[in-house]
């Protein structure tokens, strides 16, 4: 399914009532979702300004994460939320750093930002269970998923990942969840530097 006959879909529009929206017969757009032909160059303005989401999303497959980020987009033109507050967050990618998100007055809009990032962080998991069959360490993925099952509450198991995460300078030193993680890590560190890790 492409964007447009998923938008259109989330839309709840049926085909007749685009075709009228941009001057042309239903049958265009049937041969657009189709993919008998590709939405023509001079409509992706149009259908960008018109359902306001951007011009990449209509002539392709769409990721489930598009998919939500597409959602999100209807949501905010129907609901029209307004930012509460700016909660900070770090964000982990091209660059590590803390970033100010923003936290809107109606939940349905946190919640389909939480469910995007949810499906983020499943595609990156994806992505490093894909280079695994070069890999020996897929009992470590097994141990990982077993613990985020059973003990992703236990304050011992979040003050180790944030611990490894600092050995590894995955997370810059100055990002701490509390006071008290510094000496916890200094302890872990000298363990690990005790057994040449």
């Amino acid at each position: 399914m492409i964007g447009l006959e998923y938008i259109l879909g989330l839309y709840n529009m049926p085909h007749v009532d685009l075709a009228e929206n941009l001057g042309i017969k239903k049958q265009n757009i049937n041969l657009w979702v189709k993919r008998k032909q590709k939405i023509p160059k001079k409509y992706l303005p149009i259908l960008e300004e018109f359902f306001g989401l951007n011009q990449e999303y209509f002539n392709k497959e769409l990721s489930e994460i598009e998919k939500l980020e597409i959602q999100k987009e209807k949501l905010k033109k129907d609901l029209k939320p307004v930012i509460k507050k700016h909660e900070e967050q770090f964000v982990i990618g091209e660059v590590n750093d803390l970033v100010d998100v923003p936290v809107y007055d109606k939940e349905e809009i946190n919640s389909i930002e939480r469910s995007i990032e949810k499906a983020k962080l499943v595609e990156k998991f994806k992505q490093a269970l894909d280079i695994l069959d070069k890999n020996p360490y897929m009992d470590t993925y097994k141990l990982i998923i077993q613990l985020l099952e059973n003990v992703v509450h236990e304050p011992v198991f979040n003050k180790t990942i944030e611990a490894l995460a600092h050995y590894y300078e995955v997370l810059p030193d100055w990002v701490t969840s509390e006071p008290e993680q510094d000496g916890f890590e200094g302890e872990i560190f000298e363990v690990f530097d005790d057994h040449n890790y």
